[in-house]
C-alpha cells in the first residue's frame, strides 16, 4: 500500500503562499521555495512597519508644527512646554491638522501660550 503524504493539505498550502504573493516579482510569485521565502520576508516587514509607522508619523507631525511655529516666532521646544505649563490638552496630531489646513486657529493657539 503506498503511503499517504496528505497531498490535499500541502498543496492547499503551496497555493496559499501563491496566492498571496500575486504581483511579486519574477520568481517571488511563482517558484514556491523563492515565494516561501518572499512571503515571509513580507510578513516581517509588515510588523516592522506596523510600529515603525507610528514613530514616522508622530516625527512628521512635529516636523510640521515646528515649521508652523517658527512663523509666529518661537521653536517648537518652548511652544510644547509652553502649551504644558498653560494646560492645554492638544496632542501633536491635531496640532499639526491645525497648523496645515487651519493657520488662523493654529495662530490663536500659539497666541493664548505666548503670553
Amino acid at each position: 500500500m503506498p503511503r499517504a503524504k496528505n497531498r490535499v493539505a500541502s498543496r492547499e498550502r503551496r497555493k496559499r503562499i501563491l496566492r498571496s504573493n500575486k504581483g511579486y516579482f519574477g520568481k517571488g510569485k511563482n517558484a514556491i521555495k523563492t515565494a516561501s521565502d518572499a512571503f515571509w520576508r513580507a510578513g516581517v516587514y509588515a510588523y516592522r512597519d506596523r510600529r515603525q509607522k507610528k514613530r514616522h508619523f508622530r516625527a512628521l507631525w512635529i516636523l510640521r508644527i515646528n515649521a508652523a511655529v517658527r512663523e509666529h516666532g518661537m521653536n517648537y521646544s518652548t511652544f510644547i512646554a509652553s502649551l504644558n505649563k498653560a494646560g492645554v490638552e492638544l496632542n501633536r496630531k491635531a496640532l499639526a491638522h491645525l497648523a496645515v489646513h487651519e493657520p488662523a486657529a493654529f495662530a490663536a493657539v500659539v497666541a493664548s501660550v505666548r503670553g
